[in-house]
């Protein structure tokens, strides 16, 4: 959708907003969901064994609910209460892991351990990156091919939030299938640089994060993933990388809801910021059409919703008062 207010007052007439919010789960991992579990299907396989921060877990467990599939998920340590909710509501098996998603070492023994366990018959490890689910990830390509649809393929750059960079690598692969390709651009909070920073320093490799301080949910990941493939990726489409603070996350979380009636998760504003970040750098100009994804929904972390809200009240009242 077109920005109406944002992109006029920040010099950018160009921008739109890839809507994710209203798929089935309230994020863009219900495209990798629904790949992922219908190969699974394919193969008769009964238990999905998966990691997440919080929206692929809930996507998951949306659909293998729908599918039959029993679905066991370790949740990194910092996944918000509502994501955990939503998982459970869905009839998931979790386990919040000490360390995960923070300490690196705990990460890469979780994926370690997954693997591992999900070797058993009929299982299947399910984690949204082309590293661990090339089959899933799939369907998040289909993202690049309804903005292709949406423009004509009349668009100069996307801006992509990344924790593993996943989501990044499915964007510039969806493009490359198209005659034209915009610049896809990795966007990461300062405190989880592990493809952002190399990407744009001109490095070939990603790097570890330890540990990860970003509050920014969803992007937690201090692993490296899919960032070699990312960086590749991104590089070979023309963008490059940005670094942006949590603050400058949570002030796009508020301008979308209050300027563009977009209520988002923060990981949803990150692309947004990034956007902002290189217009100020004049790394893209104003006659450019601009792309921003808007990842998931707002109710998704209530902590944010919390400092979003900060201050807000609706106070009970007489009819009289209300009217006065």
């Amino acid at each position: 959708m077109p920005s109406r207010r944002i992109g006029p007052a920040i010099g950018l007439p160009r921008l739109a907003f890839k809507l994710e919010s209203g798929n089935p789960s309230g994020s863009y991992k219900d495209r990798f969901a629904a790949a992922a579990l219908s190969h699974m299907l394919d193969r008769s396989e009964t238990v999905c064994i998966a990691t997440s921060s919080g929206n692929t877990g809930a996507a998951l467990a949306a659909y293998a609910a729908l599918a039959g599939i029993h679905c066991r998920i370790a949740i990194v340590e910092t996944a918000p209460a509502g994501k955990l909710r939503q998982m459970l509501a869905y009839g998931a098996e979790l386990a919040r892991i000490r360390g995960f998603g923070i300490d690196p070492a705990v990460t890469d023994a979780v994926f370690t351990r997954l693997s591992e366990w999900s070797g058993r018959p009929g299982h299947a490890l399910q984690i949204s990156a082309y590293a661990h689910s090339p089959l899933g990830m799939m369907g998040v390509e289909s993202i690049a091919h309804e903005i292709a649809a949406d423009t004509g393929d009349r668009v100069d750059h996307v801006f992509c939030p990344a924790g593993g960079g996943g989501l990044c690598l499915a964007v510039a692969r969806g493009f490359a299938r198209n005659a034209a390709s915009p610049a896809i651009h990795c966007v990461q909070p300062k405190g989880n640089d592990t493809i952002a920073g190399p990407l744009r320093s001109g490095a070939d490799r990603g790097r570890r994060v330890e540990p990860c301080t970003t509050a920014i949910s969803g992007l937690q990941v201090p692993t490296v993933i899919d960032a070699d493939a990312t960086i590749a990726a991104c590089r070979s489409s023309g963008g490059t990388g940005h670094l942006v603070s949590d603050e400058e996350v949570w002030a796009c979380q508020r301008r979308l809801a209050r300027e563009e009636g977009l209520f988002c998760e923060p990981a949803g504003a990150v692309a947004l910021a990034g956007a902002i970040r290189a217009l100020d750098r004049g790394e893209i100009s104003a006659d450019d059409a601009v792309v921003c994804l808007i990842t998931g929904s707002g109710f998704k972390d209530e902590a944010s919703l919390d400092r979003l809200l900060a201050g807000a009240e609706a106070p009970l009242m007489e009819l009289a008062d209300f009217l006065a």
